[in-house]
């Protein structure tokens, strides 16, 4: 258990006390908080088995995610595995059922093609497990990250992700081993949280791009897709508002192809989910277009901020 720091020291002092007399508990007590990547890698150095399992504190998980992960990395060729991702308060608004269904999506679409090349571009934090002698080779290197001169503390899971296969290890997905997670209910959080994620991403892609040689030609095609679609689809947006502006027509084309598009989407998602609430993930889709993609272009001007932005 890493105290990263705590300000009241003092007060939580007690705790400390009784959990030190349970020999099942280790406390490291930072005298300055450091962030949540150097209090990650004070409890690894600490630990000593095999498996190194990461969650987040509002992470819970199913009583069989460990061992379904842990037999998964049975084959030392694999460095790290994820579970699949459910929100744990996704009826609470309805942005938590978009968000969860967004979680769904990314699972089992995105992370799932990955998996079948043997490498998912990013094992999230929370609930990811890695091989102990991996993470021996890597620590060095995930610690001393760096962009543009100044120590970099986004994006922790997929820096170590990337690491892993940098290092020549697979990635893999478990979609039978769940964990659920904590969404934000209110659509400003939900946009800090994507425009850390964001950053992190467009960060990390740039190490991506000299791995993809050495994998599977199918993750070289998704890495391309990932930027290059939300660039294509903010270019018809723009040049549809601009046909508006100067003409005073609407441009169906545009309209009719996007509202297609998200209707097939939603539709095989439904389909292949069995649950016909993939048919409202539409509502998605102008949330991506005048929220997402001004955040994603907002998150690609300041690239060098490492604010958290979630205190």
């Amino acid at each position: 258990v890493v105290d990263d720091g705590s300000w009241n020291r003092e007060d939580v002092a007690p705790v400390h006390q009784e959990f030190a007399r349970d020999s099942r508990f280790n406390l490291i007590l930072l005298q300055k908080n450091v962030g949540k990547r150097k209090a990650q890698i004070a409890a690894i150095r600490c630990s000593s088995g095999d498996l190194v399992l990461n969650v987040d504190s509002d992470t819970i998980l199913a009583s069989d995610m460990v061992g379904k992960l842990a037999l998964r990395m049975q084959d030392a060729a694999i460095g790290a595995a994820m579970g699949q991702l459910t929100a744990s308060n996704r009826n609470a608004t309805w942005l938590t059922g978009l968000i969860d269904m967004e979680y769904w999506l990314a699972c089992n679409e995105e992370r799932a093609a990955q998996a079948r090349f043997g490498a998912v571009m990013c094992c999230c934090g929370p609930c990811a497990m890695y091989r102990r002698s991996a993470l021996d080779l890597l620590l060095d290197q995930y610690e001393a990250q760096y962009f543009r001169g100044k120590p970099s503390d986004l994006g922790e899971d997929r820096h170590l992700t990337i690491l892993m296969l940098k290092a020549g290890f697979r990635t893999e997905y478990v979609s039978d081993a769940y964990a659920a997670t904590l969404v934000p209910d209110r659509l400003a959080p939900y946009l800090r949280q994507q425009l850390r994620w964001a950053r992190s991403t467009f960060r990390d892609t740039l190490l991506a791009l000299r791995l993809l040689p050495g994998l599977d030609p199918y993750l070289t095609l998704d890495v391309i897709g990932q930027n290059l679609g939300p660039l294509l689809l903010a270019f018809s947006v723009v040049t549809g508002m601009a046909q508006v502006a100067v003409t005073g027509t609407v441009p169906w084309w545009t309209v009719l192809t996007i509202a297609s598009m998200t209707l097939v989407r939603c539709a095989v998602a439904a389909l292949r989910a069995r649950q016909l609430r993939f048919l409202a993930f539409s509502l998605h889709t102008p949330i991506n277009i005048f929220l997402l993609l001004p955040v994603k272009a907002y998150a690609l001007c300041t690239l060098s901020n490492s604010d958290w932005l979630s205190r």
